[in-house]
């Protein structure tokens, strides 16, 4: 009999060992989703910042040109115009380049918005260097409202002579909030 209940007592430690490991990996499991997006957030800051401020200062290469075109787009149901103030500027390689996009919420709410770059041809994405851009963070635009925003940027000496031209586009993607648990 003494035996029947040290077993059981030896049972119910372990299952409440049991129930203790479960409910920390359910925890766990709940909490990993928003901490590597807080890490993943933290790191593509890092990176930009790091990336865009390795190449603050360059000399300007008056003997050549690269001709950079602008381009805009909204993706699905975001309902925003978006353009390039201007289509496109010759750049001397090195030279700080000063760029404006205008962008509008063109509904009735407020909406949040995430610009991502992308260039033409790819290979130009690795002398093309953004010192200021919207893309950095999300933008909110209340009803209506219309908003110019900034680009200065500036190609990197190094180009080769094989990339004459460079087209800079963003894609605006809308950013819905998370909801809470």
């Amino acid at each position: 009999m003494v035996k029947t209940m040290s077993i059981v007592a030896s049972n119910r430690r372990f299952l409440a060992k049991l129930s203790l490991v479960a409910l920390g990996m359910f925890g766990f499991g709940y909490l990993l989703a928003p901490l590597y997006d807080r890490l993943c957030g933290a790191e593509r800051a890092t990176q930009t910042a790091a990336k865009d401020a390795a190449h603050p200062v360059t000399r300007v290469d008056p003997t050549r040109t690269v001709a950079v075109q602008y381009d805009a787009n909204v993706h699905g149901s975001l309902h925003w115009s978006f353009r390039p103030l201007q289509k496109t500027s010759q750049v001397h390689p090195g030279e700080l380049v000063h760029i404006r996009y205008e962008m509008t919420n063109e509904s009735n709410e407020p909406v949040i918005g995430q610009a991502v770059p992308s260039y033409a041809p790819p290979a130009a994405a690795a002398y093309f260097h953004k010192i200021e851009c919207f893309c950095f963070k999300s933008q909110l635009l209340r009803p209506h409202e219309t908003r110019s925003v900034p680009v200065v940027f500036l190609i990197d000496p190094a180009i080769p002579g094989d990339l004459p031209t460079i087209t800079l586009s963003y894609t605006f993607f809308e950013v819905r909030p998370r909801k809470s648990a």
